[in-house]
């Protein structure tokens, strides 16, 4: 069942948050040099996401289970988690509190949920295929705007695509009178796509565990999406355009007049 999957990954998604705050609030104890903090965010990372791994070898065993920190383990059901225990770690290093846990399962080549969560905010953004997305249990949808001049556009820049790319999205943005907004977590941007703060968000390329979670709350929220290959994405990446109906023409007339040709990473 695709709710029981759903209620599982938000409750996966808050314990391992809880866990990266006790590590985020460590930060405040460090006194040390910045590659103390750096030895701090790699020890969260990779505790949450075994923590996340535990937890889906006792409910689901039989599961494929993809990670930014230990990679893709194979499953026999037909089923994939993608997880990023901790996606902003830029942020979190820096005791910014923007920063995320991010839980997607895939299903013969389908997003089927999507779970990013919050623990500073204590904000939950979540979805199932075909049952809408929600923000702490309550319905969300993409933004109204009609005009890149109404509101703003998630940029994500991610070092390993040309530079240009950003530089050229945020030059043809504001030349067309809109606004960009970057938070260093792309996880977080997408969600805020789909709750409507944002009227979309472009990134040259994003790691499937960065991604695939956001999409689908995107999509599910009413905004557009540009197709993707899912069981490509999962080992290659993507390039991600999302946006409000009424402007996801214009930025993603951006994004490929901005963006380098595409080479899957």
């Amino acid at each position: 069942m695709v709710s029981e999957r759903l209620a599982f990954a938000e409750a996966l998604a808050h314990k391992a948050g809880e866990l990266g705050l006790e590590y985020f609030r460590k930060l405040d104890t460090l006194t040390i040099t910045q590659k103390g903090h750096q030895d701090l965010v790699s020890e969260a990372d990779q505790n949450v996401e075994t923590l996340i791994r535990k937890e889906l070898a006792v409910h689901y065993p039989e599961d494929g289970i993809l990670g930014e920190e230990h990679g893709m383990e194979e499953g026999s059901s037909g089923y994939t988690w993608v997880t990023d225990p901790i996606d902003g770690t830029a942020n979190f290093v820096a005791g910014i509190p923007q920063w995320c846990v991010i839980i997607a399962c895939v299903h013969q080549g389908q997003v089927i949920i999507g779970v990013i969560h919050d623990p500073v905010s204590g904000e939950t953004f979540k979805a199932a295929a075909g049952h809408g997305a929600f923000l702490n249990g309550k319905p969300i949808k993409a933004s109204d705007s009609q005009s890149l001049t109404n509101g703003s556009v998630g940029v994500g820049f991610n070092g390993r695509t040309a530079v240009t790319d950003a530089v050229n999205v945020v030059g043809a943005l504001v030349s067309k009178g809109g606004v960009f907004f970057r938070n260093a977590s792309g996880g977080l941007m997408l969600a805020y796509a789909a709750a409507g703060r944002l009227i979309g968000y472009v990134e040259s390329h994003m790691n499937a565990w960065d991604c695939l979670a956001g999409m689908l709350i995107t999509k599910e929220a009413g905004g557009e999406v540009l197709e993707q290959d899912v069981n490509h994405a999962l080992y290659h990446g993507a390039r991600v355009v999302v946006g409000a109906p009424g402007v996801f023409g214009d930025i993603k007339e951006i994004a490929e007049s901005s963006f380098s040709p595409f080479e899957a990473a």
